[in-house]
C-alpha cells in the first residue's frame, strides 16, 4: 500500500514537473515570437512597447499613501468590461482604495489606457519568477480580481505564497481545456491559487468539482449582464445617428468581420430604402478603407461629424453613386472610431453581431439584446454560454449564409409582432440574469477582504 502511494507521488511530481517545462518552452516560443511579430504587426509592437514602461509606470504610484490597492487582471477588453462593474461597485463602496488594471493584449490596454476608474492601467509584463515578483513587490494589493481566464502560472504563484486573496470573476470552463487534462497538472496548480470561483454557469462548477474544486465556487452568471443593463439604463442620445437613421428601417451590424461583411453585401445592395450601421471590429485605416469599398453608398461617421455629408439636405461631398445626375442619400453609415456601438444597438429595429463565422466566435449579444432587439450571428457561437442561450429563448438567431440571413431579415421586416416578441425574448433574458456583480461585492465584504 505505501509502495502504490509512492508510486503515485512519484508519477504525480513527474507529470507536474514535465508540465512546468512544456509551460516554461512556451513562454519562451512565445516571447520569440512576440518580439518577431513586432516586426510586422502594429498591435504586437504595441504590446512590446508598452511592457517596457510598466515597471516605471507602477513607481508612479509610490507616496500617495497607505491605501489599500486592487489589481484587476484583464486579457483584453471583452473581460474588462465583466470586470469593470465590480471595481466600480468596489470603489463606490471603498472610496478609499487604489485600483490597478492589467492588461494583456494591446487592443485592451489601448481603449482603456485612459479611464479615469484607475490609479494605472499597464500591460501584464511577461510571465516568469523575476516580473512576478517584482510586480508584486511593487502593487503590494490588498486583493486581486482576474477577469474570466488567461492564466499566468509566476505571477498566481507569487500571490499565493504571500496568501493575497484572489478572486476569479465570471469564470468559464470547458472540457477541453488542459484543467481536466491528464498533462494538467500546472494548471491545476493554477486553480489551487484561487480564494473563491464565481462562476457562470453549472457546467463549469461541475467541471471545476471533478477536479477536486467544490467547497470555493459560486455560480453567479456573468457580470456582463449587469454591465450591459447599466450601459443600457444610462443611454445618451446619439443626435448625428438619429439624423441618419430617420424613420427607416434600421439593421446595425456591430464588431463585424471580412466574413460578416460578405454575408450582409448582397442584403445591403438590395434594399437601399433600408439603413445600416456596420461598425467594423477593426479599425485601422486600411480595414475602413475596404469596408467602404464593399459598400458602395456608404459614408463614414466622421464625414457627418466634419459636416461633410448634409444628410438633410441630400448632398453628398465623397462620391456617393447617383441617380439621374444627383447624388443619392447615403444610407450605409460606417462608424470609425471605437466605443459608441453599445449605444448604437439602441437605434436598430434588427441587430447582427460579427464574428460568428471566425474561428474565435461571436462577439458580446448581450450588448444588442438588453436594448430589446433581435439578435443575429453566425454559426461560430459555441464557445459563448450567452449566444447559445439566447438562440434557445428566441431573441437570438444563427445563420449559416447569406441567402439564410435574407431569409431571416425579410421574414422579420414583414411580421412585426415576430419582430416585436424576439426582441422581447432577448430583454428579458438579459433581466433576468442580472446581479452577478452584486453577490460579489456582497463575499468580499462578508469576508472582509477590504476594510474601510
Amino acid at each position: 500500500m505505501v509502495l502504490k502511494r509512492l508510486k503515485i507521488a512519484v508519477s504525480f511530481v513527474k507529470k507536474s514537473l514535465l508540465s512546468l517545462f512544456v509551460y516554461n518552452l512556451f513562454l519562451k516560443l512565445y516571447s520569440i515570437a512576440f518580439r518577431i511579430a513586432a516586426l510586422f504587426n502594429n498591435k504586437a509592437r504595441l504590446g512590446l512597447s508598452g511592457r517596457k514602461k510598466t515597471f516605471a509606470g507602477i513607481s508612479s504610484l509610490a507616496g500617495k499613501g497607505n491605501r489599500q490597492l486592487v489589481w484587476m487582471h484583464c486579457a483584453s477588453l471583452g473581460e474588462f468590461e465583466q470586470g469593470r462593474p465590480v471595481l466600480e461597485s468596489l470603489k463606490k463602496q471603498y472610496p478609499g482604495i487604489a485600483i490597478v488594471i492589467t492588461f494583456f493584449s494591446a487592443s485592451g490596454y489601448e481603449a482603456m489606457k485612459k479611464y479615469e476608474g484607475a490609479d494605472q492601467v499597464l500591460y501584464l509584463p511577461m510571465d516568469n519568477a523575476s516580473n512576478a515578483k517584482q510586480l508584486v513587490n511593487a502593487l503590494n494589493p490588498s486583493l486581486v480580481l482576474w477577469v474570466k481566464y488567461e492564466f499566468w502560472y509566476y505571477y498566481l504563484q507569487e500571490l499565493k505564497s504571500r496568501n493575497i486573496p484572489i478572486l476569479l470573476i465570471s469564470g468559464i470552463f470547458r472540457i477541453s481545456q488542459p484543467f481536466f487534462k491528464w498533462y494538467g497538472g500546472i494548471w491545476r496548480s493554477m486553480l489551487e491559487c484561487f480564494t473563491h470561483f464565481f462562476i457562470q454557469n453549472e457546467k463549469s462548477g461541475h467541471l471545476l468539482r471533478t477536479i477536486g474544486f467544490h467547497k470555493n465556487t459560486s455560480i453567479t452568471g456573468d457580470t456582463r449582464f449587469d454591465r450591459v443593463i447599466e450601459i443600457a439604463e444610462q443611454f445618451e442620445t446619439l443626435p448625428l445617428i438619429e439624423k441618419f437613421c430617420g424613420n427607416s428601417h434600421v439593421l446595425v451590424a456591430g464588431s463585424t468581420w471580412e466574413d460578416d461583411e460578405a454575408e450582409l453585401i448582397h442584403y445591403v445592395k438590395a434594399n437601399p430604402q433600408i439603413k445600416f450601421i456596420i461598425a467594423p471590429h477593426e479599425t485601422t485605416a486600411e480595414n475602413l478603407k475596404d469596408v467602404k469599398k464593399e459598400f458602395v453608398n456608404s459614408i463614414f461617421y466622421s464625414d457627418l461629424l466634419n459636416g461633410e455629408v448634409a444628410l438633410d439636405q441630400q448632398t453628398v461631398t465623397n462620391n456617393q453613386t447617383t441617380i439621374n445626375d444627383e447624388p443619392s442619400s447615403p444610407n450605409v453609415l460606417i462608424i470609425d472610431n471605437v466605443g459608441m456601438l453599445s449605444r448604437l444597438y439602441n437605434y436598430a429595429d434588427i441587430t447582427y453581431v460579427g464574428g460568428g463565422f471566425g474561428a474565435d466566435g461571436v462577439h458580446n449579444v448581450l450588448e444588442a439584446a438588453v436594448y430589446g432587439k433581435p439578435v443575429i450571428y453566425g454559426p461560430e457561437f459555441e464557445k459563448y454560454a450567452e449566444a447559445i442561450d439566447l438562440t434557445n429563448c428566441g431573441g437570438g438567431i444563427t445563420i449559416q449564409n447569406a441567402l439564410e440571413l435574407e431569409s431571416v431579415l425579410n421574414e422579420l421586416w414583414e411580421d412585426e409582432n415576430l419582430l416585436t416578441a424576439k426582441g422581447e425574448a432577448a430583454k428579458n433574458y438579459v433581466y433576468a440574469n442580472k446581479g452577478a456583480s452584486r453577490k460579489i461585492i456582497d463575499f468580499i465584504y462578508e469576508k472582509r477582504l477590504l476594510t474601510n
